[in-house]
């Protein structure tokens, strides 16, 4: 943040799904802010190399946890909190309609979106500094004939930054992260020919005509925490394809 000093400057800032993807920029990019990250991932090989993608003298720590046990999470937040701002990567993606999936597939999706984030956020609450801010990631660019229950998990958790950025006033905000689809390690999965194609199909679609990058999805995570007059809203990273639906 060259020529001016970041308002996240000394914060303690819990990344949940922190290790790979989004969350890892994330706090990459806090950390260069002067914030000092704590960041959360279930993976332990992606742990270790999290840990190794600090720059010497960052005041970092990583820890391998299923935060959506909340036995583990709330004995990791007693000793580890209070933290200033909170940042989730939870939740998934699944393709297809509601008449192709399984019931429990779509079920599973919408737990995975937005139980996953109501579960963190009330084990959040009691754990945040006052003036904080908690951002949860729900998602943009799908259709409920294509991505049905990750669609119905999006707008679950669309409801609930809403709810809880009223019930948590004045002392602590809440918003997400609408991303589009972006090629991440969430992908990882598809040979890199397949890969290749989705996001070819997917630039068409958007009006930029492209996808995004992680690097600028993860900014707006950092913009939600520093904004200090943001709260109850879903911040769409998507090129415009959101402004196609309206």
């Amino acid at each position: 943040m060259t020529g001016k000093t970041s308002t996240l400057s000394g914060s303690r800032i819990l990344i949940i799904g922190g290790t790979s993807g989004f969350g890892k920029e994330v706090a990459l990019q806090v950390a260069r802010c002067g914030a000092k990250p704590c960041v959360i991932g279930k993976t332990e090989s992606h742990v270790v190399q999290m840990r190794e993608s600090f720059p010497d003298g960052v005041h970092a720590s990583v820890t391998t946890l299923d935060a959506t046990d909340s036995t583990q999470f709330e004995s990791f937040l007693q000793s580890h909190g209070p933290f200033d701002h909170a940042v989730s990567m939870l939740g998934g993606a699944m393709g297809g309609g509601f008449i192709d999936n399984p019931v429990d597939d779509i079920v599973k999706a919408v737990n995975d979106k937005f139980l996953a984030s109501l579960i963190i956020s009330k084990a959040l609450a009691p754990h945040m500094s006052q003036g904080g801010s908690i951002t949860l990631t729900s998602g943009s660019g799908g259709h409920p004939y294509d991505a049905s229950g990750a669609i119905v998990g999006n707008m679950s958790v669309d409801l609930l930054v809403r709810g809880l950025a009223v019930e948590l006033a004045p002392g602590l905000r809440v918003n997400a992260i609408a991303p589009s689809w972006t090629p991440t390690g969430l992908w990882r999965g598809m040979d890199a020919e397949d890969l290749a194609q989705t996001e070819r199909r997917v630039a068409m679609s958007v009006p930029l005509k492209r996808v995004a990058t992680v690097t600028e999805v993860a900014s707006a995570y950092v913009f939600a925490m520093e904004c200090g007059f943001l709260t109850g809203q879903i911040i769409h990273v998507d090129g415009g394809v959101s402004a196609l639906e309206s």
